[in-house]
């Protein structure tokens, strides 16, 4: 043998060295949104290659059959006879919420104290499984130990605007999921529709589902035109149901909303007695605050607890949202019957009217054994006691945040300036974005303002129990449409609440977002590019 063939097969043994060291050597850092709390990559890899078999007990079942289900959108097959392992197990020194994700080469453990964890560690595997297809059909060894800041981490979606089809609202819990977002906000009453079949009263969506017509181009131009096209439709209690179901789970709990005493119009549509006019009136077809209120009689009361009573078996989750938003109140000023009620009801004036209506809501939802949450108008001539507080005026003095905080209302933030995502995403605007309401609330900004981020004193500050993205509908028509304003800043908002502080770095979201971006196109989900434009300032 030469010594210039020695060379030569030296310098071969070299270069595979070399590869089979850099095919050892764990990666730097991690793809996963939320960013988790700890993560340490070890050598080695987890194989999918040959199928997995799943083990979990009965508890767990939940989450054994969407990790079957998510090894299939991947390729995958559950393979009972692999000796490549996922299990699910429950481990009672680990908190409900947190959990621990640990893979070797042979076996991935998902642990947690409670049902819920296991379901967050599920969602992790899942974005790692779909990683897993760029990189070999392989998930490379890991320990994650994980668990959320804030306990509400919320999206709401607005159906009364525009009606989204039972398919996209599952498909919205499903983006909501894989986030480990964990309340979905579901605004089924409006003045521009009545989304939610109620038995005992048919024309709510006979009537109140439909509108003639639509306003076309912004609400705030003159004069109105309209598309002349009728608009509507509404989810029945089966289909309901089945969206609990779904959301369940995935670890998500739907607080439906129904709005009252204002954003009334719709049901006023449908039975003229419940307003303050006694006329017929029809579903409205602009944007904006409709002047229709209920009015205070007890047949209004009677009806109202009627809904509540189908509501509350169709949604099991502890909480009802009952509005109490931009309740105008030149009605009640203007009716003789209505003046007439507070003077029996010795009520000084129309906000602690409104109080004295809410409050009657709440009392009687807490015999079904459920809490209201209420937009932070319900301060104005105080809010029921335990009441949760839905802070949104961002811009109002005094500051409703720190005065539901003073009376101790549980309160989930969602300032308009940073958590309503019918905003525009770009200065740009117009010149490439769809329409939107107004205002500007880019990724960037969300994300590093960070709405939890308070002048709360310190000692008010265990009042806050979360936040929430809002997704009002006017000008979002189709839910391609609803999909470019939420991403990404559904995604941004959830990492701000899920992440530790030290583990918040737009940049880094920014990158790891462009491989999530990936996941959004592969199921065929719109998001806003704008992201890749933007850096943190």
């Amino acid at each position: 043998m030469t010594n210039h063939t020695i060379r030569l097969i030296l310098a071969a043994a070299i270069l595979l060295s070399i590869a089979a060291c850099t095919q050892n050597k764990p990666q730097a850092e991690t793809n996963i949104i939320p960013h988790p709390n700890s993560i340490v990559f070890s050598t080695g890899h987890f194989s999918l290659a040959d199928g997995v078999k799943v083990v979990a007990n009965d508890a767990a079942k939940t989450g054994k059959n969407l990790i079957e289900n998510y090894l299939s959108e991947n390729g995958t097959k559950a393979n009972d006879q692999s000796e490549q392992v996922i299990k699910l197990q429950l481990n009672t020194q680990l908190g409900k919420n947190e959990y621990t994700l640990e893979i070797t080469k042979n076996e991935i453990a998902i642990r947690s104290g409670g049902n819920q964890g296991l379901k967050y560690g599920v969602q992790t595997l899942r974005q790692l499984l779909f990683e897993a297809q760029k990189t070999g059909n392989q998930i490379q060894c890991q320990a994650i130990q994980d668990a959320p800041t804030y306990e509400y981490r919320g999206m709401h979606l607005d159906v009364a605007r525009h009606f989204m089809p039972v398919g996209f609202v599952m498909q919205y819990i499903d983006m909501m999921a894989i986030l480990k977002m964990n309340y979905f906000h579901w605004h089924l009453v409006d003045d521009q529709g009545w989304r939610i079949e109620i038995k005992k009263y048919p024309k709510l969506t006979e009537v109140g589902a439909y509108r003639k017509e639509t306003l076309i181009g912004h609400g705030a131009v003159k004069p109105f035109e309209y598309d002349g096209k009728p608009h509507g439709g509404y989810y029945t209690q089966e289909q309901i149901k089945e969206i609990v179901a779904y959301a369940a789970d995935r670890g998500i709990t739907i607080i439906p909303e129904i709005e009252l005493p204002g954003h009334a119009q719709s049901a006023v549509a449908a039975y003229p007695e419940l307003g303050c006019t006694g006329e017929q009136i029809d579903v409205w077809t602009r944007w904006g605050v409709s002047p229709y209120l209920y009015n205070l009689e007890e047949s209004t009361f009677t009806f109202l607890e009627n809904v509540f009573d189908e509501v509350v078996e169709l949604f099991p989750g502890k909480y009802i949202h009952i509005g109490g938003d931009e309740a105008v109140k030149d009605q009640w000023k203007n009716s003789k019957k209505v003046q007439e009620r507070m003077r029996e009801l010795n009520v000084p004036n129309e906000e602690a009217l409104q109080s004295y209506f809410i409050s009657r809501i709440a009392n009687y939802l807490r015999t079904k054994k459920r809490t209201i949450v209420g937009w932070d108008e319900i301060l104005d001539g105080g809010a029921p006691e335990n009441a949760v507080v839905t802070y949104w005026r961002s811009w109002h003095k005094p500051n409703p945040a720190l005065e539901a905080a003073r009376n101790g209302h549980k309160i989930i933030f969602s300032p308009a300036s940073l958590c309503y995502f019918d905003h525009y995403q770009t200065l740009l605007q117009d010149s490439i974005e769809p329409p939107a309401i107004g205002g500007c609330t880019p990724v960037d900004s969300l994300y590093i303002k960070n709405p939890m981020t308070s002048d709360l004193p310190e000692d008010l500050r265990q009042h806050i129990w979360g936040a929430q993205g809002n997704v009002w509908t006017e000008y979002m028509p189709t839910p391609n449409h609803v999909e470019h304003m939420v991403m990404p800043r559904m995604a941004a908002l959830a990492e701000v609440l899920w992440s530790k502080k030290e583990h918040q770095n737009f940049d880094d979201f920014k990158r790891r977002f462009r491989f999530f971006a990936d996941w959004l196109e592969k199921n065929d989900i719109n998001y806003a590019p704008y992201i890749f434009e933007q850096s943190a300032k």
